[in-house]
């Protein structure tokens, strides 16, 4: 199948183009590289021994767009492009409604345009706000606390209205946790532009010499060790429940939604135990105070996931460290050290 990947030079964009490579599609991915590299796509190629199309171009950017899709003449579309840092959401609302909203109904209205109705969305856990119930399941109210969260919230809200509507529409909503790790070989990895807004990134500088220590928000929660407890994703799980959810919305027309977790949670000081032993060294770490909004737990219900896609996390919280660290270690500044 032909497909275009937005966002496709990311993290997740990475991993999942080389993993549809190796299952035999043809890939074009269109991203700004405003948060990414090209270099990862040159080192997606290397792995899979198959080449890709990479065209640099932006969702506002509406020629652009209708240029990209006359070109590749695309099947489908997996969805990840769009900004993601929470505290930048706050600061800058219109910033992120902009591109992220704005820039999926351009998608959208030139994926009509050329009969593509295909579509796998980058959603995220965030949909769900601070709820403190868990787990997380799927008919659990949306109720975003942030703009980078809303956005998720509106453009998931877009696709289930145009799937109404438009029962053409093959859509799914891939709702993930807390992504993590890296591909075994540490050729590629997550390479966050600035200060890391995730704890395994920010742990992973600290244990690689880039950060003094990482600062962990809170040592008083209802929790076995005082620390927030939260459900973490090995990256190429993450790929393979793309890959899943695209062979099932491609069967049959619908909306769908899916919980991409390993439906158990980490503590923060379970996770920096784990990485200390990954990098053979003790990450340093200092407790401050919460952060206002953060819920004590937060994992995810992904039976769904299991029953329709047959989909699983297989990765322990080990082997999430284990390859987070082989990447950075290889990679001490990311892809600026190729």
């Amino acid at each position: 199948m032909r497909i275009l990947v937005t966002g496709g030079a990311g993290y997740i964009g990475s991993h999942t183009t080389l993993a549809l490579l190796e299952a035999g599609h043809d890939v074009t991915v269109l991203d700004n590289l405003a948060n990414s590299s090209e270099e990862s796509l040159r080192r997606v190629q290397e792995l899979s021994g198959r080449s890709l199309d990479f065209i640099k171009a932006d969702l506002l950017d509406e020629q652009a767009l209708e240029a990209a899709f006359a070109q590749s003449r695309p099947e489908a579309v997996i969805h990840f492009a769009g900004l993601k840092a929470v505290g930048e959401s706050v600061a800058k609302p219109l910033y992120y409604y902009t591109n992220n909203v704005v820039g999926t109904l351009n998608l959208l209205q030139c994926m009509d345009r050329h009969d593509v109705r295909t579509i796998v969305f980058s959603s995220s856990a965030t949909v769900y706000g601070a709820s403190e119930q868990v787990p997380l399941t799927e008919d659990m109210p949306m109720d975003a606390v942030n703009p980078y969260g809303r956005t998720k919230e509106q453009i998931e809200d877009i696709l289930s209205d145009l799937g109404t509507a438009d029962p053409r529409w093959r859509v799914a909503l891939l709702r993930y946790f807390n992504p993590v790790g890296a591909h075994e070989s540490g050729r590629i990895g997550e390479d966050p532009t600035g200060v890391p807004n995730n704890l395994l990134p920010f742990v992973a500088q600290v244990a690689v010499g880039r950060r003094e220590k990482v600062m962990v928000f809170g040592n008083d929660y209802s929790t076995p060790d005082g620390t927030g407890v939260r459900d973490y994703i090995h990256v190429v799980d993450l790929a393979a429940g793309h890959l899943a959810a695209l062979d099932y919305v491609s069967g049959q027309a619908g909306v769908y939604r899916w919980n991409l977790g390993t439906g158990n949670g980490s503590s923060v000081l379970e996770v920096l135990a784990a990485f200390s032993k990954a990098a053979g060294r003790e990450v340093p770490y200092e407790f401050t105070d919460r952060r206002p909004g953060d819920a004590a737990v937060s994992y995810a219900d992904a039976t769904a996931a299991q029953r329709d896609l047959g989909w699983s996390a297989k990765h322990s919280l080990d082997d999430m460290c284990r390859d987070h660290w082989r990447w950075q270690e290889q990679n001490p500044q990311g892809y600026a050290g190729a």
